[in-house]
């Protein structure tokens, strides 16, 4: 179901962001994403000169490639296009994020190696999204290629990292008593 009718309004701008997330064939993971913001307005940009509308003020690109455990494996940033000629330049500091594991507090240890001075606000802004991807990618496929007569039944389940992440999940709601029902905590 669409959003409801709109007052009457100007398109000003528009950002896009499209993430993906790729099985490699030496068993890791490419989880990437391209981020473009653009104007409907031509402006004057001091060192691009007349930018006209539709032409990207931002365009920029990451890929993490991960392994199984969601551990960051290598990192690539690059900014095609920028309000100011120096802003590619801090791509290299995202190579910080290389060790770094993709789980719970993965965003604030970002911000406490990216955040202010240290990153690009948008590149910094595209690793929730990568990180959503991430989990996106890997768990289902996992999922699906998993056989229930591969567990070891004399061992207990682990318990799924998705439980009690949002509404959906929560240990006392009807999916986890349906899907893991050891794990259920309603009554």
């Amino acid at each position: 179901m669409p959003l409801s009718a709109p007052a009457p309004r100007e398109h000003i701008h528009t950002r896009q962001i499209e993430c993906r997330g790729y099985r490699r064939e030496d068993g890791l993971w490419d989880i990437e994403a391209h981020l473009t913001d653009v104007k409907t307005y031509s402006f004057e940009s001091d060192w691009r000169g007349t930018m006209t509308p539709g032409t990207p003020v931002h365009d920029m690109w990451m890929r993490l490639t991960v392994d199984d455990d969601f551990i960051i494996r290598a990192v690539e940033a690059v900014t095609d296009a920028s309000p100011y000629q120096l802003c590619p330049e801090v791509t290299v500091n995202y190579q910080r994020l290389v060790g770094l594991s993709i789980r719970p507090g993965f965003i604030q240890k970002v911000r406490e190696l990216l955040g202010g001075t240290e990153g690009c606000t948008h590149l910094v802004e595209l690793l929730n999204p990568l990180a959503t991807t991430c989990f996106q990618t890997i768990f289902p496929y996992r999922h699906r290629h998993q056989r229930e007569n591969t567990r070891d039944p004399s061992k207990p389940a682990r318990r799924p990292r998705l439980l009690d992440t949002c509404y959906a999940y929560a240990t006392d709601g009807k999916l986890v008593k349906r899907y893991w029902p050891e794990f259920y905590t309603g009554s």
